[in-house]
């Protein structure tokens, strides 16, 4: 267990690696840093933390780089994350506030992450596993086709266009429209397929063939939805990254266009608004290794939609990129909420 002085001397080294790129040394620490004690005292704290595996000396004669370990101490023992300015949080609402549809709110959302944390993000598109049905509209297309629209609490929009074997009058289309929302408004979609079980046989035989239709395309389209969707962006971002991690690039780049590492990166978050930091060698996936993750859930109420977050470098700025993931997962509930 480190004492706070060399918690002290640590959190210098992480924030002084981070701002120049470049091992650490005992008398750079003193000269940047009020850590009030002798370069003398500093050497041995750097030494204690480098036999403990906090920090490691890359080359001979070289300063300390902070490890893995050093890194997880530097996060877990933060006071405080660097709150966003006003005017900052004023940016992230309106450009938010600006989407039009879930679409559009998920790929500024992902943009917005890249640019003001410059790093590759990635952000889940609301789970449809944990989505309810909001509403149902059925428009009629002509004597043989019909469109379904499914519109889901968290603001998803599926539309599909129907054949049907035989033409469905207002009345009927009426009626199946709001047989639908009276079964499905507030319900599960994994429920979907359960609810609608006897609704064919609710109606007259001339309209059955029609709405069985109907039905069975709705089903096919909740089946047909992949629930794992993701956006990404700022890969262009890892050019910044640094020397240190020319090796890590191309397996990083290669393991994000894998659709499960992706989901597997963002973690099984379990309350909205939970910020995450996954260091190094604690990313499963073996090119991860030498990247940090940082993520968050979505969510209101107690309801999770989805996941965003952040990928970049082990020498990034913890503070302001777990306060910028936050920011933008709050926005994000409250405009999905809303």
């Amino acid at each position: 267990m480190l004492d706070d002085r060399k918690v002290d001397v640590l959190r210098a080294i992480v924030e002084d690696y981070v701002a120049t790129r470049e091992p650490v040394g005992s008398k750079a620490l003193v000269e940047r840093h009020s850590l009030g004690v002798s370069s003398a005292t500093v050497r041995n704290d750097m030494a204690v933390l480098e036999e403990e595996g906090y920090i490691v000396q890359p080359h001979t004669s070289a300063g300390r780089v902070p490890t893995d370990k050093g890194y997880r101490v530097f996060v877990d023992r933060l006071s405080t994350v660097k709150p966003l300015s006003p005017a900052e949080r004023r940016a992230i609402s309106t450009f938010l506030e600006g989407a039009v549809d879930l679409d559009e709110i998920v790929t500024r959302s992902v943009r917005l992450l890249a640019q003001l944390t410059r790093q590759i993000a990635v952000v889940q598109y609301p789970s449809l596993t944990r989505s309810a049905v909001r509403h149902i509209e059925l428009v009629s297309m002509g004597p043989s086709r019909v469109l379904v629209v499914l519109i889901t609490e968290n603001g998803r929009v599926d539309q599909t266009v129907v054949e049907v074997p035989s033409e469905l009058d207002e009345v009927a289309l009426g009626d199946l429209r709001s047989r639908l929302n009276v079964a499905l408004v507030g319900q599960r979609l994994a429920d979907v397929g359960q609810l609608l079980a006897d609704l064919t046989e609710r109606f007259t035989p001339q309209d059955r063939a029609p709405v069985a239709a109907v039905v069975a395309a709705l089903l096919e389209n909740l089946a047909a939805q992949h629930d794992e969707r993701v956006a990404v962006a700022g890969t262009a971002n890892v050019i910044s990254y640094g020397r240190e991690f020319d090796t890590g690039v191309r397996p990083l780049l290669e393991a994000l266009e894998e659709h499960v590492v992706l989901l597997h990166l963002l973690g099984e978050a379990t309350t909205p608004l939970a910020v995450s930091v996954r260091i190094g060698a604690e990313n499963e996936h073996q090119a991860l290794a030498s990247s940090a993750v940082v993520s968050s859930s979505y969510g209101t109420g107690g309801e999770l939609f989805g996941s965003l977050g952040v990928v970049g470098p082990l020498p990034m700025d913890y503070p302001g990129t777990i306060a910028t993931v936050r920011a933008v997962a709050r926005y994000v509930s409250q405009i999905l909420a809303g």
